[in-house]
């Protein structure tokens, strides 16, 4: 059994691949396997992927029908064979030390699973961004996650194999969108769950490689998985953290002007309650304004209000 299985899924990478896979063949831990899952990837990666299974034994290549990201995820969990497991992107790329850091700190508090910082890079910056739980239990770090203030990532959370099975998480298959949210919340969500943390940044997530990364922009493509994402959550959130992810849903349908004012209206005329509780203070009037009918209105005043917000900055 090698001590880490690290998972990526791949589609359309040819250009950026390479980089990823060698960062994780140098890394200072060198009992793991990497399984690259070729999601039916219509152009090289596939063959690229093969270059490096036959250079080196530790990786494994499964080429796939598409399925999309859930179902190449689910793919390299199902086969995994490690100790504990983790996931990278194809357009990131990870610090030498990634998998012992988090590993070592694994053993050394016999925990489920072992957060770390990140950097967020883009072409003029590499920011770091930490990730520490205000408390180290699961209710807390879930009430973090559903509040935006830890990311819902699984490439900077190293995750013990045998939970995937005893807490009988999975991923949704045609979830191609904050997926991995989903799989951390479904863990977390158990009370028993022991957790830890790394200070140090060991993961670089990139904005530049990949401009059809589904995290550049809010489409409409991106609102529907939102919405399945939402009834995944009401099934297993507490009614305080469903209550405010139904808040960040109509606010990414307010901001992104997603629906017409009526379908709006018509969406949160039983919810007005929960978007007036949940809306910071700056916001309460615009959501409610919009759920009852006025979008139209409420809209072009916030407009206003975020444009006078950034001359002041300036």
């Amino acid at each position: 059994m090698p001590k880490v299985s690290v998972i990526v899924p791949i589609y359309k990478a040819e250009n950026y691949i390479c980089r990823c896979i060698d960062s994780i063949l140098c890394q200072t831990l060198t009992d793991f396997e990497l399984l690259l899952i070729d999601d039916g990837s219509p152009d090289k990666s596939g063959e690229i992927c093969d270059e490096y299974a036959n250079r080196d034994s530790r990786v494994k290549v499964i080429h796939k029908e598409n399925g999309g990201v859930a179902s190449a995820r689910q793919y390299g969990i199902n086969r995994a064979k490690g100790e504990y497991t983790i996931h990278a992107d194809p357009d990131d790329w990870v610090e030498k030390d990634w998998l012992e850091t988090l590993y070592n700190q694994a053993k050394d508090t016999n925990a489920d699973i072992v957060v770390c910082d990140y950097f967020f890079d883009t072409k003029d910056s590499s920011v770091r961004f930490k990730q520490e739980p205000k408390e180290f239990t699961s209710k807390s770090f879930l009430d973090s996650m559903c509040h935006d203030k830890l990311l819902g990532a699984l490439w900077n959370k190293m995750i013990r194999k045998e939970c995937y099975d005893k807490y009988n998480i999975g991923f949704v298959k045609d979830l191609n969108y904050c997926e991995d949210f989903l799989v951390c919340a479904k863990l977390l969500r158990n009370n028993d769950v022991s957790s830890s943390y790394v200070s140090k940044s060991l993961y670089h997530y990139d904005q530049c490689v990949n401009n059809n990364s589904y995290t550049r922009k809010y489409t409409e493509k991106i609102h529907n998985y939102d919405c399945v994402l939402l009834s995944c959550l009401e099934k297993i959130l507490p009614q305080n953290l469903y209550e405010h992810r139904v808040y960040i849903l109509a606010y990414n349908e307010f901001n992104n002007k997603i629906l017409s004012s009526k379908d709006f209206a018509k969406k949160y005329k039983f919810k007005r309650n929960i978007l007036w509780q949940q809306s910071p203070m700056k916001l309460k009037l615009f959501m409610y304004l919009s759920s009852i009918g006025l979008y139209s209105v409420a809209r072009p005043i916030y407009s206003i209000f975020q444009k006078s917000k950034e001359l002041i900055k300036r």
